[in-house]
C-alpha cells in the first residue's frame, strides 16, 4: 500500500528510477523552474551478483532489485509524484545516431507532414536492424526517445526549417528503443506501488551527453565512457553532436569473476581480494597472487576499450577529453588503465587523454539536496536532465 505525505504537496515532485547492469537506484526531486532541481530522496539497490549471467534470470534479479526500490520509496511518505521517468542503461536498450537526407533537382517545402513521414520510415528501419539486440525479447520493441539534434537546410543549420524552401535536407537524429515485454515488467513493477501507468522512459546515453554539453559549453568534441557493472559503453561527440556508440561486455564485475574463478574462492571474496589490491593494503602474498591476474584483466578491458574506439573512429580523430561515469571506488583504478594507453600510436587522438569523472563534485552546484541525501552522480545527472528538458 502506497503511504504519500501531504506535507510537500505545494511542490511538484518527479520520481526518477536508474536501471543499471549492477544496481537499480530511485529518487525523488522537486522540480525547479530555475532548472535546478532539489533532491530530497535518493536509494540505491544491488542487483545480486552471480558467477554466471543468464539472461532471464538476469531480468529477474533486475527487476527484483527494482521492486525494491519503488516500494522503499512509497514507504516513505515523502510526498506524491506527479511524473515517473526511468533511465535505462546498457544492456537495456539500444540507441544509434542516424542521418536523414532528401534532395531534390527542384525546390521542395519542408514541412512538419514531410519530416514526419521521413522520421516514421527511419524508425522502421532502426526497428529492423536492431530486433535481435534485446534480452528475452518477444520480436516486439518500442521506441523510448527520439531527439533531433540538428538540422540543415542547403547545408546550413536552422533552429527553424519549418516551411522553408529547399533542395537540400539533412537531420540528425538520435534514437533508442527496448524490448516492449522488458518494459511492461519494469511498468508493472513501479505502477503497483505509484498507481500511475504514464512512466517516460529515456537513456542514460543521452542524459549524460545532455549534462556534459550544457555544463562544458567550450567542449565540442569528447568522449563519454560509462562503466558499469557488466558493460562498457563509449559515445563519440563531434560539434556537440553524438556521432556514434559503442558497447562491450566488459565491466567491473567480469573482473570479480575471473578474480574468483582463478583464485578458486567466492565472489564476496574477489571483491574484498580486489578492493584491498586496489587500495594498496594488501599483504605481500596475497598481492603477488592477485597482481598478475589483475594486470591481465586490466589488459583484456583496455584491448576491449581499444577495439571499441577504433570501432567507432570510422576515419575521424578521436576526442582527447573523455568524460566518465564510474562507481568512486574504481575511479582511480579505471583512470590509471586508460592512461597508460598511447592511442598516438594509432593516431587517434592528437594529445593525451583529458580524463574528466563527472562525480559529485565535478557535478556540484547543478542540483540541491535535501540534509542527509546521498550525492549519487547518476541520479543528479538524471534529475538535471529531466527537470531542465523534459518536465
Amino acid at each position: 500500500m502506497g503511504i504519500f505525505s501531504r506535507q510537500k504537496e505545494s511542490k511538484e515532485l518527479a520520481l526518477v528510477f536508474d536501471i543499471g547492469s549492477s544496481s537499480v537506484s530511485g529518487a525523488i526531486f522537486e522540480i525547479q523552474k530555475s532548472g535546478i532541481p532539489k533532491i530530497i530522496l535518493s536509494i540505491r539497490e544491488p542487483i545480486i551478483f552471480e558467477e554466471k549471467i543468464d539472461t532471464d534470470r538476469f531480468l529477474f534479479l533486475t527487476i527484483k532489485s527494482l521492486e525494491v526500490v519503488a516500494s522503499r520509496i512509497c514507504m516513505m511518505g515523502v510526498g506524491r509524484p506527479s511524473k515517473i521517468f526511468c533511465v535505462l542503461s546498457s544492456p537495456w536498450y539500444a540507441s544509434q545516431t542516424r542521418i536523414i537526407k532528401l534532395e531534390k533537382n527542384t525546390p521542395f517545402l519542408f514541412t512538419s507532414k514531410l519530416a514526419d513521414s521521413l522520421i516514421e520510415k527511419e524508425i522502421s528501419f532502426f526497428e529492423e536492424e536492431n530486433l535481435n539486440k534485446f534480452l528475452n525479447t518477444d520480436n516486439k520493441i518500442r521506441m523510448i526517445e527520439f531527439k533531433n539534434m540538428k538540422t540543415m537546410l542547403n547545408g546550413y543549420v536552422t533552429s527553424d526549417p519549418f516551411n522553408k524552401k529547399a533542395r537540400k535536407l539533412e537531420m540528425v537524429v538520435f534514437l533508442s528503443m527496448s524490448s516492449d515485454s522488458i518494459l511492461k515488467k519494469i511498468e508493472e513493477t513501479i505502477s503497483r506501488h505509484f498507481h500511475n501507468n504514464d512512466i517516460k522512459f529515456s537513456s542514460f546515453a543521452m542524459a549524460s551527453f545532455t549534462v556534459a554539453r550544457d555544463m562544458f559549453v567550450h567542449q565540442e568534441d569528447f568522449l563519454l565512457v560509462d562503466i558499469a557493472g557488466e558493460m562498457t559503453d563509449i559515445s563519440i561527440i563531434k560539434k556537440e553532436i553524438i556521432s556514434n556508440s559503442i558497447s562491450y561486455p566488459l565491466g567491473r564485475n567480469f573482473m570479480i569473476r575471473e578474480v574468483a574463478k582463478s583464485l578458486h574462492c567466492t565472489l564476496d571474496e574477489a571483491k574484498s581480494f580486489i578492493s584491498i589490491y586496489r587500495d594498496g593494503h594488501a599483504s605481500g602474498s596475497v598481492e603477488e597472487k592477485i597482481e598478475p591476474i589483475v594486470d591481465r584483466l586490466k589488459t583484456e578491458w583496455l584491448n576491449g576499450f581499444q577495439k571499441s574506439l577504433v570501432n567507432l573512429s570510422e576515419d575521424i580523430s578521436i576526442p582527447a577529453t573523455m568524460f566518465i561515469t564510474v562507481d568512486q571506488d574504481f575511479m582511480d583504478f579505471f583512470s590509471e588503465i586508460i592512461k597508460t594507453e598511447q592511442f598516438n600510436q594509432y593516431t587517434l587522438t592528437e594529445s593525451k587523454f583529458k580524463i574528466i569523472f563527472l562525480n559529485a563534485k565535478t557535478l556540484h552546484g547543478i542540483t540541491t539536496f535535501q540534509e542527509n541525501i546521498n550525492r549519487d552522480p547518476f541520479i543528479i545527472i538524471e534529475s538535471i536532465y529531466l527537470n531542465r528538458f523534459i518536465c
